[in-house]
């Protein structure tokens, strides 16, 4: 008789988590709330336009692939991807008639980054060696095992990697020391926003987000994000699981120390383990309601935490086509950006804001109607908590506004306020209602220094045997590739304890 293994929410880990579990001879169901997979990577309908709800940039496919390889089927039958060149395209507000593109190709690439500042290019290299490095190691020893005890980070071989990776300095202050041009600065530097902390406040090691994307590309998946929610989906029930949707999970029913089911509708449905796939703040609040199966995760240790920022995301189905714009990926930058990123953590409203704008019906058409573009267009906001406004329909309509002002200076989007033919928005109290993410934070728990790596929460519970957690807030962190990863982590960790069989993760 396979043991029986209750998942709690759909998104990306839950999902990759389940098919792992199931794959390997558990019984599995999942709960989730919404009437549908994905969490936030999820998708709008809107007046025949179809958005992406939240993820839309795919790095690392081999990540996105290796759930399906892993079952013996082919990914290009579930998420059919194409490489894109460029990457983006960044456009700066005070030259908003002269955009960069950014390429994967190396000697494109090169010729961007000399025409940006050509006494910076030998630093731009200097930069990639250095942090590839740290890369290779994060990727061999720290993102993808799991740090159960004290000794599993706190051993010599170990200890000695971690000082390699020179945690120290932040990422702007990193970037600095190669790069003295500061468009070139923030091309790189902003994307520890994807990962919900600002570049200002980042451990180095985080800029490695860009230079995954210079060395190893950005793809598209046809159909969007949600694509990779409907692939997972579909594959979870070909191998015979079961996802209960519109099912709030109330409780992970602890009995003595061990998980052993959920409260769903007042009513408890047993099972031998649990994986929780909700926000791990929220569920440690809201969830786990014995004290002692908190450990230190108490309330006040869970409000004390620092989280991410939030987004606030506009969704346009607009009249025609945009030749002008030739890219799927676009970022508009402010010239002020550090003035930005601090607004953005100090819950001021923003007044010199960089946003980011994603064209999926670029690279496929039947996301909108013939002959029509939807927009979805991202810009990173403070969190509920750290707001000091309220998201209101002013606040939302002063951010519209910014937003269309800003675009009206690109060629292509002069005209772009009477060209909207529908829309819609996404704000923080949305992520905090609709997916449970704590204070609206969207990318879980801050991947601060004090809350990386073995000080992030654990996939294994500290004081409550039988209950894992998986997703954004646990290690190894945030976003699509990272997830992933942490979803492999809490199934080895689950199927360890299952079997006695400790998963090999020594230090090579």
């Amino acid at each position: 008789m396979s043991k029986k293994v209750i998942v709690i929410g759909a998104g990306v880990a839950g999902l990759a988590s389940a098919i792992r579990l199931q794959h390997a001879g558990y019984e599995v169901e999942i709960y989730e709330k919404g009437s549908r997979p994905g969490g936030k990577m999820n998708r709008i309908e809107l007046d025949g336009y179809s958005f992406d709800l939240g993820p839309s940039i795919v790095m690392m496919p081999d990540l996105y692939r290796e759930i399906f390889e892993l079952c013996g089927r082919d990914p290009d039958e579930y998420i059919p991807m194409q490489k894109l060149d460029p990457i983006y395209r960044a456009y700066f507000s005070d030259i908003p008639d002269k955009p960069f593109d950014i390429s994967s190709d190396l000697t494109e690439l090169t010729k961007t980054i000399e025409s940006i500042s050509e006494e910076d290019t030998e630093g731009f290299f200097q930069y990639l060696h250095e942090i590839y490095k740290r890369f290779v190691i994060a990727k061999h020893h720290i993102l993808q095992r799991p740090f159960r005890k004290r000794s599993d980070f706190y051993n010599l071989p170990m200890l000695k990697k971690a000082l390699k990776l020179k945690p120290y300095d932040t990422a702007d202050t990193f970037i600095g020391k190669y790069i003295k041009n500061e468009r070139l600065k923030q091309l790189i530097s902003f994307q520890t926003l994807y990962i919900g902390i600002s570049p200002l406040k980042s451990p180095s090691f985080y800029t490695m987000i860009p230079m995954i994307q210079f060395l190893y590309g950005v793809w598209f998946i046809k159909g969007g994000m949600y694509t990779m929610a409907l692939g997972m989906e579909r594959l979870f029930k070909e191998l015979g699981g079961t996802i209960h949707y519109g099912k709030d999970v109330q409780e992970i029913n602890i009995e003595s120390r061990k998980a052993d089911g959920i409260i769903v509708d007042g009513e408890k449905m047993a099972s031998d383990y649990v994986v929780c796939n909700a926000d791990f703040p929220y569920a440690m609040k809201h969830l786990v309601k014995d004290k002692t199966a908190k450990g230190k995760y108490t309330d006040k240790k869970i409000d004390n935490m620092k989280y991410s920022c939030s987004c606030f995301l506009l969704y346009l189905g607009m009249d025609r086509k945009y030749e002008e714009i030739e890219h799927v990926h676009n970022f508009i930058f402010n010239e002020n950006l550090n003035q930005n990123l601090e607004d953005i953590f100090d819950g001021k409203k923003l007044t010199d804001a960089s946003f980011y704008v994603y064209i999926a019906s670029k690279m496929d058409p039947s996301l909108a109607p013939e002959g029509k573009d939807g927009l979805y267009i991202l810009m990173p906001v403070s969190n509920v908590a750290s707001a000091k406004y309220e998201w209101d329909e002013d606040t939302i309509s002063y951010y519209r506004s910014y937003i269309l002002n800003e675009l009206k200076k690109i060629r292509g989007f002069e005209n772009i306020e009477n060209e909207i033919v529908t829309e819609t928005c996404t704000t923080p109290r949305d992520f905090e209602s609709k997916f449970n993410a704590y204070n609206g934070a969207t990318f879980g728990l801050q991947p601060s220094l004090d809350q990386s790596n073995h000080y992030r929460p654990q996939s294994k519970a500290t004081h409550c045997e039988n209950l894992y957690f998986t997703g954004s807030s646990t290690h190894p962190g945030a976003g699509v590739p990272i997830v992933l990863l942490s979803a492999r982590i809490a199934a080895q960790e689950l199927v360890q304890d299952d079997t006695g069989e400790p998963y090999d993760y020594s230090v090579k």
